[in-house]
């Protein structure tokens, strides 16, 4: 069969992306992703379950998920107009760079981050500008920040970062809203495993640059559901609306979501739990031999140790527990990052982690 040659048809700026691959392998115990592996409560599983049964799949969705956007809203103390919902986060990070980006434009990040933002922002052909964190505490550089956003059309920062864990400081986002013109978006996906308080999402309404991006995926405990939203000015949300694919979120992951969010109190619990597991982690991994540990403020700890993509495979291939190698990342050299789980799956780990950096 004679080739299409494809290299050929294919749009330039798209030219040479692979599929995504997390390098998933099966394991009993699977810390490599960042979910939320606690049980939801059951009261919210029913919740949801009679939303599902109750959906009619016979009907398209409502385009704009306004049900979900009205719960939303009125958690965050904002308008129907000010929240946008997604097919998760990637699809509003990807719509943000469609709109706000394109040739001539920049997209501001300070890795080590969440390295969808650079890909899209080459789908859509965004020049981006990266200012590297600091070692060796990932610190951000504030002076390099604002200098390369003076010129840019829109500055991504993950509050906490993933894969290092911290909170980008509330003072040097206003400095980033009164010193330069670009839109400025908080990527706010592991906020409810953070202090309180820590969230910047009040200030969208008097600061009409300022974009907070959540998530369903990470603390609610639906990944596999698909969900993110995005709370801005509601002209930002007025123009993602006219760009979007329709019917991008499904009438179950609207009416999921939706009851998740009505019972949203009852998994205060299970994020308190996750967040003490993240200290008793902390203190366990910090005893082993040769293991540096960066704190967080997510479901996750970046931990460095020697050999530490050897030490992945063995944990894999011996002990069936799989983690995230950040070995291959600038400035992540031996870097592990370590999703906190369950009060058995964390014995698992240290466990097994002592065996090897020990044994």
């Amino acid at each position: 069969m004679p080739s299409l040659h494809t290299n050929t048809r294919v749009r330039p700026a798209l030219a040479g992306f692979e599929p995504y691959d997390p390098a998933f392998s099966v394991c009993e115990v699977n810390l490599s992703a960042n979910e939320n592996t606690h049980p939801l409560p059951e009261s919210v599983q029913n919740a949801m379950l009679d939303a599902m049964r109750s959906t009619p799949l016979n009907r398209y969705p409502d385009p704009l998920a306004n049900n979900l956007r009205d719960e939303l809203a009125a958690w965050h103390g904002v308008q129907r107009g000010n929240v946008m919902v997604g097919n998760g986060g990637d699809e509003i990070l990807f719509n943000l760079l469609f709109c706000f980006g394109g040739p001539g434009r920049s997209l501001v990040v300070c890795p080590p981050c969440f390295e969808e933002y650079k890909i899209f922002a080459k789908m859509c052909e965004t020049d981006v500008v990266e200012v590297w964190r600091r070692e060796p505490d990932f610190s951000i550089d504030a002076d390099a920040l604002l200098e390369a956003a003076r010129g840019a059309a829109i500055v991504m920062i993950t509050s906490p970062n993933n894969p290092t864990g911290d909170l980008i400081s509330p003072a040097l986002v206003q400095r980033l809203l009164d010193q330069t013109d670009a839109l400025i978006l908080l990527d706010e996906a592991y906020i409810e495993f953070a202090k309180k308080g820590s969230s910047l999402v009040s200030w969208v309404a008097d600061n009409p640059r300022l974009m907070v991006l959540r998530t369903m995926s990470k603390a609610f405990g639906l990944a596999g559901l698909r969900c993110g939203y995005l709370v801005a000015n509601k002209e930002i949300v007025d123009v993602l609306a006219a760009i979007r694919q329709i019917y991008s979120e499904d009438v179950v992951a609207q009416a999921v979501a939706t009851a998740a969010v009505r019972r949203r109190s009852e998994l205060e619990p299970t994020l308190a739990s996750i967040v003490g597991e993240r200290k008793r982690l902390c203190e366990a991994l910090g005893e082993l031999p040769d293991v540096v540990l960066w704190p967080s403020e997510a479901n996750f700890v970046l931990a460095r140790m020697p050999h530490a993509g050897d030490v992945r495979a063995r944990l894999r291939d011996e002990y069936s527990v799989l983690v995230r190698d950040f070995s291959y990342a600038k400035g992540l050299g031996d870097c592990l990052r370590i999703t906190v789980g369950t009060p058995n799956e964390n014995d698992r780990l240290i466990s097994a982690l002592r065996d090897i950096l020990q044994g």
